[in-house]
């Protein structure tokens, strides 16, 4: 709120990993304190997305075109997850000097295919500078007025169905399990003053799922629950996932 009196546009970061950090930040973070984002900027890496598509950890130097294009899916579920907000997506390529122009220019084939703007940052390597080309796509969106933000769901929608949504809508899982207490946990919320609480979903980083083995963009699944507990001074419950 400080930034946003003080300076004509106030940049934060939600977090590693847009499943994670933009859906808290989207969904927790902005009812509470009433903001209203008008643009989000996504950081993808050639290295992070070759991965997802199969290459080996000790192999990401190499270039790997089949990898990367295998893994673009993935990119292509955040850029759609953070849509569902109605928030308007840049997409940052955070280039690290082992990427080849090969594999940086398929990874901007793919965001101007979804018709996303997408520049090459070097901010690491050249400063400021390096980021220039960034700064002036986020601006043009800006500029554009473009998009509407709006949470996923609302204060009074059931616990179980605010897991469900952030589960099937983000993860794009086909439901949850709820295992353990995990059941009797949120029929004891339902009843307590902590019922309109939003969630914050405790799960892995390396995967849409709650199995970090589980690479790329994931179907055919399904996000287990063990527990919910409830960060009362936080304000939000946290559903406990997977081995988390």
């Amino acid at each position: 709120r400080l930034g946003l009196k003080l300076a004509d546009i106030t940049v934060t970061e939600a977090g590693f990993g847009a499943d994670l950090g933009a859906e808290k930040f989207f969904n927790i973070k902005c009812p509470a304190g009433n903001l209203k984002p008008r643009v989000a900027v996504l950081v993808a890496t050639v290295r992070a997305l070759k991965l997802h598509g199969g290459a080996s950890r000790r192999e990401l130097a190499a270039e790997d075109i089949d990898s990367l294009r295998h893994g673009l899916p993935n990119m292509e579920r955040h850029v759609g997850n953070i849509q569902k907000f109605g928030v308007p997506v840049v997409v940052a390529i955070n280039r690290f000097p082992t990427d080849t122009d090969a594999e940086v220019a398929a990874l901007e084939g793919l965001a101007e295919s979804m018709g996303v703007p997408c520049a090459v940052s070097t901010v690491f390597s050249e400063g400021g500078q390096g980021g220039e080309e960034l700064a002036g796509s986020v601006l043009k969106v800006l500029d554009s007025g473009e998009g509407s933000f709006r949470p996923l769901y609302e204060p009074e929608t059931p616990i179980r169905e605010k897991i469900e949504i952030v589960a099937r809508q983000i993860y794009g899982a086909d439901g949850v399990d709820y295992l353990g207490g995990s059941k009797r946990d949120i029929q004891r919320l339902e009843r307590s003053q902590w019922q309109h609480l939003p969630v914050c979903m405790a799960k892995t980083q390396y995967s849409f799922s709650d199995n970090p083995k589980l690479l790329g963009r994931p179907e055919n699944y399904r996000i287990s629950v063990r527990d919910v507990r409830v960060s009362a001074g936080a304000g939000f419950l946290v559903p406990v996932t997977g081995s988390v």
